[in-house]
């Protein structure tokens, strides 16, 4: 396998040094062969996430193959006007001359995606990357095998093969790959492996994306519209069965409304998914075993004060189904508040104001995302203000991934560099300075000797 990676990396780099990548007119089609892959292998790719992860197949539609075609529209939209230089003004000692920034592709990128999303959490990076010249490497999940072996069927057929590939396996894969010279490496997933990505990029000074999550809180004020923020927030967070990086982690609430919000979430939840939502075909599962477990033991290890919904009493191992779950009264020592829970499991913890909620998000790391929900503008404001996230959201969760003029990354331990849009475009580009300057005679003003009075006229210029 090993050997078969590197034939690919040196296929690639051989395609991109061949300057085939580089015209608009490339890129505009590839981009338009992987929408048309969208569309025609939609059935596929929904009944391989479905196999995955219990995912209703409107929900991939939604969250996973149309999200990925509104980028890519986006993208053509706005192509050339991202390919054209830059012109920038020059000092009047330097004239005559002209000078531009030039955004030009690094070369050959590695995009390595995780399994939460495993269509566009893989398709869209390397879609960025594809947009700005380059030619890339996709690493599917292994924990999505079905869907990775879907798209490893279908890029073949749609996509230029010489410059555009997709290696499936697991971590020994991952470990091959990471040890060729890549222009770029796009890291989707946990804060460990990215240790391990940034360690090995380090080797060949590979610039990195890392796309990484972190404990999101949602801070709700007293004022505000409980129905709307219930809705949204049972969304944001049990929409993929919680295994969503943006979902919200965890609801700061403020005392006045905390029990008629989770009265809401609790109906919402109902609403969303039936009395029995283990039998709602709308309501995904976990993804393996070893996920499914490491949810219940958060559960088992307490550290609350009540189970308002949910709990692992109506689990079910053999289905990896773990209830949408909503924990109250929760200490902020407890497990399930030490690291990131990636499932359907939500604690709400009550606070006496808005700027003790400011104090509790500020003592931990930065998060991936923030939302907060409030009638008052200023709220929300002092709230952004105040705190620092890779992105937020006021009156609404999650929803922010869908717009493609937005930034989407991480900021500390929650990830470096963004995509979407211009920004995916940037990432995957490297802005070059060009000047141009003409061969007409000058003065020799600059140039030595430095005579006196070359010297008082260039202080004088200068």
């Amino acid at each position: 396998m090993t050997t078969e990676i590197a034939k690919t990396v040196a296929m690639l780099r051989d395609t991109f040094d061949s300057g085939q990548t580089r015209s608009a007119a490339w890129r505009k089609d590839q981009l338009k062969r992987l929408s048309r892959l969208l569309t025609e292998g939609e059935d596929e790719l929904c009944r391989a996430m479905r196999e995955d992860l219990g995912k209703a197949p409107a929900e991939s539609w939604v969250s996973e193959l149309r999200l990925v075609q509104r980028e890519i529209t986006h993208m053509l939209h706005h192509l050339d006007g991202w390919m054209r230089p830059d012109h920038v003004h020059v000092p009047v000692v330097l004239q005559p001359a002209r000078a531009k920034i030039v955004p030009e592709p690094l070369g050959v990128a590695l995009v390595i995606a995780p399994w939460n999303y495993p269509v566009q959490l893989l398709l869209l990076p390397m879609a960025s990357a594809i947009a700005a010249g380059n030619t890339v490497v996709g690493k599917p999940s292994e924990l999505a095998p079905a869907t990775s072996a879907a798209v490893a069927k279908l890029i073949p057929s749609h996509l230029d093969q010489d410059a555009v590939a997709i290696v499936e396996g697991g971590a020994e894969v991952a470990t091959s790959l990471l040890a060729e010279r890549f222009d770029h490496i796009f890291y989707t997933g946990g804060a460990r492996v990215a240790h391990v990505v940034m360690e090995a990029a380090a080797k060949h000074l590979t610039p990195v994306t890392l796309e990484l999550g972190g404990k999101s809180p949602a801070i709700v004020d007293k004022d505000v519209n409980l129905d709307v923020t219930a809705r949204r927030l049972a969304y944001g967070k049990f929409v993929n069965a919680g295994q969503t990086c943006v979902a919200p982690d965890y609801i700061l609430v403020h005392g006045d409304v905390e029990l008629p919000l989770l009265e809401r979430l609790s109906a919402m939840v109902e609403e969303f998914y039936g009395k029995d939502p283990k039998a709602s075909p709308d309501y995904g599962r976990i993804v393996n075993d070893q996920h499914f477990h490491r949810l219940q033991g958060l559960l088992d290890a307490g550290g609350y004060a009540e189970t308002v919904i949910g709990g692992t009493a109506s689990a079910d191992p053999t289905q990896r189904y773990l209830p949408p779950t909503i924990l109250r009264g929760v200490s902020p020592d407890a497990p399930v508040m030490q690291e990131e829970i990636f499932g359907p499991i939500l604690p709400v913890i009550s606070v006496p104001t808005i700027d003790s909620a400011i104090g509790f998000v500020n003592q931990r790391p930065k998060p991936l995302s923030l939302y907060v929900f409030t009638s008052h503008d200023r709220v929300a404001d002092d709230v952004l203000a105040r705190t620092s996230s890779g992105s937020a959201c006021v009156n609404s969760c999650i929803v922010q991934f869908a717009v493609p003029g937005l930034p989407i990354g991480g900021v500390g331990e929650s990830g470096m560099g963004a995509y979407h849009g211009r920004w995916g475009f940037e990432t995957f580009s490297h802005r070059k300075a060009v000047m141009t300057k003409p061969t007409l005679p000058e003065p020799p003003l600059q140039y030595p000797p430095y005579t006196k009075l070359r010297q008082r006229l260039l202080r004088r210029i200068y």
